[in-house]
Order: structure tokens, then sequence, then C-alpha cells
């Protein structure tokens, strides 16, 4: 076997290994992200875009759905490249959960009842649309009787957990907001269902404790 050929085989065997690793790598995080919180069997788990029309259409239902069936919701933010005020929404969010989580999904739903308030008509003016973010967020924070710092995240820490959560979300193949769940703890039987269709979410809520035992 002469040179090119054996380095040719070495090179389709390292790619092979290359494509095994980030699947498996991709399974192990889908596995570790993909389970209810700690002393929960089921639970609705969303990754979602603050400008994104679709999640604020499902956002109601979602908060439905855990209120009827006393599920925890988790939230990841997947701020979609193409919006040109979600990360900096997906940040305020952040901030106010560190004031309390009751405060933080109010906020997220606050926001999502006033998208077209804040994107306005000219869906291209990224100044105007992150004036009027900002201008939505100290209102919301005055009905609640808060503070909004003129710098909500000198440190940067918010932004980097917003990242952290997009970054999570592209590891496990999410593409597209909202990205919807019912998962649960069993290890017997599927761990997660994607909700494809929003009309069926009660119905797998139902699956999903049925085959946790509940």
């Amino acid at each position: 076997m002469n040179m090119n050929k054996r380095s040719l085989i070495w090179l389709i065997i390292l790619l092979v290994l290359a494509v095994c690793g980030t699947i498996a790598l991709r399974a192990q995080t889908i596995n570790e992200v993909l389970r209810p919180p700690k002393g929960a069997k089921v639970a609705i788990i969303v990754f979602e875009d603050l400008e994104c029309p679709d999640c604020a259409r499902a956002a109601p239902l979602v908060l439905e759905a855990a209120k009827t069936y006393k599920l925890p919701v988790v939230r990841y933010d997947f701020p979609l490249p193409s919006h040109l005020w979600s990360f900096d929404a997906a940040v305020m969010a952040r901030y106010f959960t560190n004031k309390s989580a009751e405060l933080g999904v109010a906020f997220r739903e606050y926001i999502f009842q006033h998208q077209p308030e804040i994107t306005g008509a000219n869906a291209m003016d990224e100044a105007a649309q992150k004036q009027r973010l900002r201008a939505m967020a100290e209102k919301f924070s005055q009905e609640h009787k808060t503070t909004l710092p003129f710098v909500i995240d000198p440190q940067g820490k918010l932004a980097a957990a917003v990242r952290a959560d997009r970054d999570l979300g592209t590891r496990i193949g999410i593409e597209h907001t909202p990205t919807l769940y019912v998962v649960n703890n069993s290890r017997s039987g599927r761990p997660f269902i994607e909700v494809v269709d929003r009309s069926q979410l009660f119905q797998l809520i139902d699956q999903m404790k049925s085959e946790a035992g509940m």
C-alpha cells in the first residue's frame, strides 16, 4: 500500500471517529438537558426567543399547562441571530429573574404581549427597537415597584448565561423557536417528547405522567 492510500485511510478513520464523538457528545448533552429539575417527575422545557411571535403565541399555553398539571417550566434562552433585540431582552429577563423567579416569568410574558410595540413599523431600525425595549422594561419595573439600573449587566454575567443557553441549544440541535419538550425522569421509557403540534400538549403531558408512574 502506497503512502497516499495509507494517508487516505487514516483520514477516513479520523473523520469517522470525530463524527462518532460528536454524536456521542450530543446524545450525552441531550440526556443531561432534557430531564426534569431535581424533585420533579415531569416538566416542560422550552427554548424561546423573546422577539419570536410564535413563542409569544405558545407562552400562554405553556403557562396554562404548567398551572393545570402543577409542573415546573424550565426556560432556555435561544435568541435568534435575525432578531435585533431578543438578546438584550433575554439579559433583562435574567436580571428580573435574579430578583425573583416569578418576576422573571412576568417580564417574559410582558415582553411577549408587547412585541409589536417594541419592533415598531420599521423592522430594520435596531437602535429604535432597543430604545423601545428599554422603555418597556422601565415601565414594567415601575409597575412592579422594583428598580432597573442604567447598566443592567456591568460584569457581563447575564449575557454570558444567555450565550451559554444558546450554545447548549445549538449542541442538542435546536434550530427554531419555540422548541418545546415534555420530559420525565423515567429510565425505561421515553425521557422526553418534542411537542411538534401544540394542540397535543396536554395529551403528551398525560402520556409522560403515566410513563413516570404519576
